[in-house]
């Protein structure tokens, strides 16, 4: 056999007890050796033995002692490669060319993780194949209209990478909608109704057509007339588009394309009364733009059906279709009514609350952008219902921000020890345990050395006896504590690892998702971390949010 099969073995057996808890796998590496090296395939037989013996050397070994080894025989593997299913959207139907999609969200509030979906997939198809992405504001309910939404909405979108070419707003675009509603009106497929809503309602119910559906054209009008001058009040009368009165699905039988509302816009004040319904204002949208493709939810499919309508009566070529499940999005507040009176009453801190779902609450936690867009398009455009996970989304977070993160302690409500019986302890942790170029974290505590622990660990010390500083050294319990030396078996007993801050620490305070703050010490480190993310060893990743007059602020990621 070579002369360097011992080193090659041994190598490997020291990466698969990295990888695994300390407890390297035999048939594992022997299949990776043999996998690398060919020529020893055939000597397999004598190879089992000395596999067995080193691998049984190697699990002797504690986890720090075995990563050490590792890296002096061979740096490189302590980087574990990640192998990347790679997830794509199905192709879209008729993409000859270039493609015009949109996203149209009503402008109530920013965006939130639900609003994501729509807009990561349009945003890809539009990608792929090149063309025009719109943004359009459907904000024909004036009654549900935040101003501040024009701006922000474009920012979150924004952040989340989607650059839209065009953005058209509804509002300014209501002489268009009224033309098409007289237009219709004069071809005998629309008509004005001033019948009592629920009667109107009954009477689609029963198949049966109300008695303002068949008066003659020049009636109609006239009545379209005065509905635009205001000479009915709000609720008293109604543009219809018909359909078919009795086609099986009662939700698609004549539609509203107008209504009348007195409530002022907060874009165009008083100038309009007559609000187009989004089955008009939609379908002649779609078509004026030019739209190839519609991506939505199947929620959307009677409305669907409602528009083509339109495009028939016009002749128009229609846009393909996509409807998507819908999605359920637990744990989270999404509605925009609620987040908004939260904030005037003081409970939220504003659009980007943690205790939210909102885009800018995800990016306030650290959440990057790419796992959103993922997470997305590995749930694609199928029209099965989906329930959203969290951890899912977490989990492709973390494989973006894990090797960017440096560590770093953070102690929650601190209690002080002085350690006795040493004038000295020094010690070192990696910044990052996976990349050793980055540096380390070096400890010197001189006389009295002075550790802070977390009130929960103090309570362990108490109880158990010893403990563990994690990268300093072991003490033992009594006041002050005893220096117990510095040999990691100590945990091959039980002892707990904790983390710990010295006397240099800086005040830190930790925002979780459910609003509640943890105060506490950190690493004064941490003040010259340029990330924006780190990992707070045994907590979880957090971002930093600020760092002023030697404190810092995090907000907890995940863990």
């Amino acid at each position: 056999m070579p002369e360097d099969t011992e080193e090659i073995i041994r190598k490997y057996a020291l990466q698969n007890a990295v990888f695994f808890k300390g407890k390297a796998n035999p048939k594992a590496v022997a299949g990776k050796i043999l996998g690398g090296n060919p020529e020893l395939r055939q000597r397999a037989g004598e190879l089992t033995p000395l596999i067995d013996s080193i691998v049984g050397e190697v699990n002797a070994m504690d986890p720090e002692s075995q990563k050490e080894a590792l890296r002096k025989l061979d740096e490189s593997l302590l980087v574990k490669e990640k192998k990347e299913r790679k997830y794509e959207l199905p192709d879209l139907r008729n993409a000859d060319g270039k493609v015009v999609m949109r996203i149209a969200p009503g402008p109530s509030g920013p965006l939130h993780i639900g609003h994501t979906r729509v807009s990561v997939l349009n945003d890809e198809y539009v990608k792929r194949y090149g063309g025009d992405l719109i943004l359009r504001f459907e904000d024909t309910n004036p009654e549900k209209i935040d101003p501040d939404a024009y701006d922000m909405i474009p920012e979150d979108l924004d952040w989340l990478g989607i650059k839209c070419g065009k953005t058209y707003i509804q509002s300014e675009r209501f002489e268009l909608y009224y033309d098409y509603t007289r237009k219709l009106v004069e071809q005998g497929n629309a008509y004005v109704c001033t019948c009592n809503g629920d009667d109107w309602r009954k009477l689609k119910e029963e198949k049966r057509a109300c008695p303002c559906r068949d008066l003659p054209r020049e009636i109609q009008l006239e009545r379209l007339d005065s509905f635009f001058e205001g000479k009915y009040s709000d609720g008293e009368a109604v543009a219809v588009v018909k359909t078919d009165i009795c086609h099986p699905n009662p939700a698609v039988r004549d539609f509203v394309a107008l209504r009348l509302v007195s409530a002022p816009h907060p874009r165009t004040g008083g100038k309009y009364i007559a609000y187009p319904m989004m089955n008009l204002s939609v379908a002649v949208d779609d078509h004026e733009m030019g739209m190839t493709h519609v991506i939505r939810g199947k929620d959307h499919l009677n409305n669907t059906f409602r528009q083509e309508y339109v495009f028939d009566y016009f002749g128009w070529k229609k846009p393909e279709y996509y409807h998507y499940g819908l999605v359920n999005i637990p744990d989270t507040v999404l509605k925009t009514s609620i987040i908004k009176q939260n904030i005037a009453d003081g409970q939220y801190s504003g659009w980007d609350d943690v205790r939210t779902g909102t885009v800018r609450a995800l990016k306030r936690r650290g959440i990057r952008p790419e796992a959103i867009r993922r997470y997305w398009i590995e749930s694609g455009i199928k029209p099965v219902d989906i329930q959203f996970s969290w951890d899912n989304l977490y989990g492709m977070n973390r494989n973006i921000i894990d090797s960017v993160s440096n560590r770093y302690f953070f102690v929650s409500n601190p209690v002080r020890y002085d350690i006795s019986g040493v004038p000295e302890i020094r010690g070192s942790a990696p910044l990052h345990p996976d990349h050793p170029e980055r540096g380390s974290r070096e400890y010197c505590l001189k006389d009295p050395c002075t550790v802070y622990v977390s009130d929960t660990d103090s309570a362990e010390f108490a109880s158990s006896g010893k403990l563990r500083l994690k990268d300093l050294c072991n003490i033992g319990y009594s006041l002050p504590a005893k220096y117990l030396g510095d040999d990691v078996s100590i945990l091959k007993t039980g002892v707990k690892a904790v983390q710990w801050v010295s006397m240099d620490s800086s005040g830190a305070t930790l925002l979780m998702p459910d609003g509640t703050v943890m105060s506490g010490l950190a690493e004064n480190a941490v003040l010259k971390e340029k990330n924006e993310t780190v990992q707070l060893e045994r907590i979880g990743f957090a971002r930093i949010e600020k760092k002023e007059n030697g404190k810092i602020s995090f907000v907890f990621t995940h863990r």
